[in-house]
C-alpha cells in the first residue's frame, strides 16, 4: 500500500512525471522514505529538515499563554481542568476527572516543557490551523504531531484526528487521519502525520476533531511540526564515527563523508557548523559530498551536519533536508604548572609538582625518573640540582610538557652570642656572627635599632628571647640569646599620716625590684626603722623619706610621706554652707588620727542629720540632700580610743 500510495502521490500531485527520475534512484527514494504500513502514522523514514512550522509551546510556569486566535477553534482556560471545547496550555496537570495521567512536563522529558491540554468538543473542530507560505516546488514535507491520550482507562471515546493540507482557497490537497488514539495504562506519547510533495508555495495546515465530545475525547498535543523530508542522509567523521576527540594543536585535520540513498535528481549539498547543536550556519563554500575542516585552536564542542537540497533549491533552507548532526570535541591540553618547593638545603627534601594528568612521566639530572604526579626527592646532595622535566597526559589521551629547576645550597652556620642581662633602660648590644649566608634577621625586632645586622643594640621593656636568623636562600638556621631585664627599684612611701598629742603612727611604706634594699630618713622620733612600716611619733609636722636602691646598680628610688602634728582636736563651733569657697564644711582633720572614730549631728528635734565613721568629718549641711536651716546642731564624738565621748553645739550659718 505504501508504494501505492508513493506512487499515487507523485503522478497525482507534484505535477510531474515519474518519467523523468531515474528508476534507480526512485527505488532507492522508496526504500529510504517509506510510510510505515500500520495506521498509526505515515512519517518520514529518511532525513528530516529543519522546521517550517515547528510549536512547541514553549516552557515556562504554569498556566502557559493561549494559542493566537486565528490558529485554534478551541477556547483558552487557564485552569489545569479545561471543559468540553476548551484548552489550557501547561507543564504539569492534575487528574481532573480521576481517569486522566497526571503528566510531568512534554513529550521531551521537559519538566518546565509546556504542551497543549484539550477536552475536544461535541462537534468536530480545528486543534490546530496555519498558513505556510513559501514552500520550494517539488519538495516532500512532513506534517506531524505528538500525541497523548489522556484518559488512564479503555472506557470512553477516543480522540480520532485528521490531518489535512489544503490551497489558500480550501482545495484539500492530502490527507491523513491518525485513527483513534488509544488509551494507555502509563502516559504514552505518539508521534501522527503524514508527508506529501508540494505543488504550490502556500497551503494551510488542519488538524481536526472528528471524535466526539463527552466521556472521553480528551488529549495532549505537542511538538506541531512541519519539515522538509527526503531520502536518508548520514554523515560520519573520517569514514566510521559520529564523534571524535582531538587536542588542540592537533594539525591532522578531520575529514567528513556523507552517503544519500536516492530521491534526487540534482541534488546541491551545504555543510553546516553549529556551537550547540541548534543554531546552525553555513559554511561558506563547502558544497561537496565530503568535507575537510583543518585544526581547530579553541577547546569546545563543535557540531556539523551536511544539508541537502533539489537544484536551485539549496539557497532557501526550508527546502532542505539534513543529516543528523556530528560532533568534534576539542579538548584543551593539559597545564602541568610544573613546580618545585626548592631552593633546598643539603641533606634535606624536595617535592616536585604537576597536574591536569593522569599519567605523569618525570625526567631529571643523575638519570632521574618516576611515574609519580608529585615525586620527592630525599637527603639531597648538590649534583641533585638542576632541570627537571615532565610529561602529563590527561584522560583523553592529552598530553603538554613543563620544566621546572630545582636549587640546592650549603646549610648557614648562625651563632646568636652569650646570655646577658641588662637594667630597664640602659639596653645592650648583641654579639651574633653568621658565615655562608645571604641575609640575617632577629625576632623579635622590637625594641632592636637595626634587626639585620649581626650586632645591634636592644632595649627590651622585659627579659626576653632574641633568635637570630641566617638564610642563604634554601637552608634557614637559627640561634638564641635570653635577654634578661632587671627592673629599676621604686619606691611608695605611703598615705600621709596625722597625730594628736603623745601619739604615735605607724607608716605604709612599700618598695619593688630586683636585689633591693631600702631605708628611712630622717630617722628622728622613729622605731623599726630598718622596716618598711617603721612607728613614728614627732611633735611636729614631719617629712620622711623613703630610700630604697638596686644592689644590680639599677638606681635609686625615694618616696616622702607627710606626718601632720595635732597638739590636740579643735573642733569648730560654725560653719557657712553658701559655696564661696571659705569655711563651706564642717571639718575636723584631727580626726584623720582616730580612724574609728563615730561622728553624730542632730538638729533641735533630736533628729539624727549626719553619721560619718572612719574618716575626717566633711558635713556640707544638708540632710538626705536637701540644705538644713540655719541654727545650732548638736553633735557627739566617740573616738573609740578609751577616751571620754566629746560633745558640742556648731552653728550652721547662712
Amino acid at each position: 500500500m505504501a508504494l501505492n500510495n508513493m506512487h499515487w502521490q507523485l503522478n497525482g500531485h507534484t505535477g510531474f512525471s515519474t518519467a523523468s527520475i531515474n528508476p534507480i534512484k526512485f527505488l532507492l527514494f522508496i526504500i529510504a522514505v517509506s510510510w510505515h504500513s500500520d495506521l498509526n502514522a505515515q512519517l518520514c523514514n529518511g532525513s528530516l529538515g529543519d522546521p517550517v512550522v515547528n510549536i512547541t509551546f514553549g516552557s515556562g510556569p504554569n498556566p502557559g499563554l493561549p494559542l493566537p486566535a486565528a490558529s485554534t477553534n478551541y477556547q483558552y482556560v487557564s485552569n489545569p481542568c479545561p471543559v468540553n471545547g476548551y484548552y489550557t496550555v501547561m507543564h504539569s496537570g492534575i487528574d481532573c476527572n480521576y481517569a486522566w495521567h497526571v503528566l510531568q512536563g512534554d513529550h521531551t522529558g521537559n519538566d518546565n516543557g509546556y504542551f497543549m491540554l484539550v477536552d475536544a468538543s461535541f462537534d468536530p473542530s480545528d486543534f490546530y490551523l496555519d498558513t505556510v507560505k513559501g514552500l520550494c516546488p517539488n519538495t516532500t514535507y512532513e506534517f506531524a504531531a505528538w500525541m497523548l491520550n489522556m484518559k488512564n482507562i479503555q472506557q470512553g471515546i477516543k480522540p480520532n484526528i485528521t490531518f489535512k493540507i489544503e490551497t489558500i482557497t480550501g482545495q484539500v490537497l492530502q490527507t491523513y487521519n491518525s485513527g483513534d488514539v488509544p488509551p494507555e495504562a502509563t502516559p504514552l506519547w505518539r508521534q501522527y502525520g503524514f508527508y506529501f510533495t508540494t505543488t504550490q508555495s502556500d497551503i494551510v495546515l488542519r488538524m481536526t476533531n472528528n471524535a466526539p465530545g463527552g466521556d472521553g475525547n480528551d488529549l495532549a498535543l505537542d511538538d506541531i511540526t512541519f519539515r522538509p523530508c527526503g531520502p536518508k542522509l548520514s554523515v560520519s567523521i573520517n569514514g566510521a564515527a559520529n564523534k571524535k576527540t582531538v587536542c588542540m594543536g592537533d594539525t591532522s585535520g578531520i575529514d567528513f563523508n556523507s552517503t544519500i540513498v536516492g530521491g534526487y535528481t540534482n541534488p546541491f549539498y551545504q555543510w553546516q557548523k553549529s556551537g550547540d547543536g541548534i543554531n546552525w550556519a553555513d559554511i561558506p563554500n563547502a558544497n561537496a559530498v565530503s568535507h575537510n575542516i583543518p585544526a581547530i585552536a579553541a577547546p569546545g564542542n563543535y557540531f556539523f551536519r551536511l544539508t541537502v537540497a533539489e537544484g536551485g533549491n539549496i539557497s532557501i533552507p526550508s527546502c532542505r533536508i539534513a543529516s543528523d548532526p556530528v560532533v568534534v570535541t576539542v579538548d584543551t591540553l593539559p597545564v602541568p604548572a610544573a613546580s618545585n618547593n626548592g631552593p633546598a638545603c643539603v641533606g634535606k627534601s624536595v617535592t616536585l609538582t604537576a597536574r591536569d594528568g593522569i599519567t605523569y612521566e618525570w625526567a631529571g639530572p643523575n638519570g632521574f625518573t618516576t611515574n609519580a604526579s608529585s615525586p620527592v626527592i630525599s637527603n639531597l646532595a648538590l649534583n641533585n640540582q638542576g632541570k627537571y622535566y615532565v610529561k602529563v597526559i590527561a584522560a583523553d589521551g592529552c598530553s603538554n610538557m613543563d620544566s621546572t629547576v630545582v636549587f640546592i645550597n650549603q646549610r648557614s652556620s648562625v651563632n646568636a652570642g652569650s646570655d646577658a642581662s641588662t637594667c630597664k633602660g640602659a639596653g645592650i648590644k648583641l654579639q651574633g656572627s653568621i658565615a655562608n649566608a645571604m641575609s640575617l634577621v632577629w625576632s623579635p625586632s622590637l625594641g632592636l635599632s637595626n634587626p639585620y645586622i649581626p650586632d645591634p643594640v636592644a632595649l627590651p621593656d622585659t627579659t626576653t628571647l632574641y633568635i637570630l636568623t641566617a638564610n642563604n636562600g634554601a637552608c634557614i638556621s637559627s640561634d638564641s640569646v635570653l635577654v634578661t631585664v632587671l627592673t629599676a627599684p621604686v619606691a611608695d612611701a605611703g598615705p600621709d599620716k596625722v597625730i594628736v598629742g603623745n601619739g604615735s603612727v605607724i607608716l605604709d611604706g612599700s618598695a619593688t625590684g630586683q636585689n633591693i634594699s631600702y631605708s628611712w630618713t630622717p630617722n628622728l622620733f622613729m622605731l623599726m626603722g630598718a622596716t618598711l612600716h617603721p612607728q613614728v611619733f614627732p611633735p611636729f609636722d614631719a617629712v620622711y623619706t623613703l630610700h630604697v636602691i638596686s644592689r644590680n646598680g639599677c638606681g635609686v628610688a625615694t618616696d616622702n610621706v607627710l606626718v601632720k602634728y595635732y597638739k590636740d582636736i579643735y573642733i569648730a563651733g560654725a560653719f557657712t554652707p553658701n559655696n564661696d569657697g571659705l569655711n563651706d564644711s564642717w571639718n575636723i582633720p584631727a580626726l584623720s588620727a582616730f580612724p574609728a572614730a563615730e561622728i553624730r549631728i542632730f538638729n533641735r528635734f533630736g533628729q539624727l542629720v549626719f553619721y560619718n565613721r572612719g574618716a575626717t568629718v566633711q558635713w556640707n549641711g544638708t540632710f538626705k540632700g536637701y540644705p538644713q536651716p540655719a541654727g545650732m546642731y548638736c553633735y557627739t564624738i566617740d573616738l573609740k580610743n578609751g577616751r571620754r565621748l566629746l560633745s558640742g553645739m556648731v552653728a550652721l550659718v547662712r
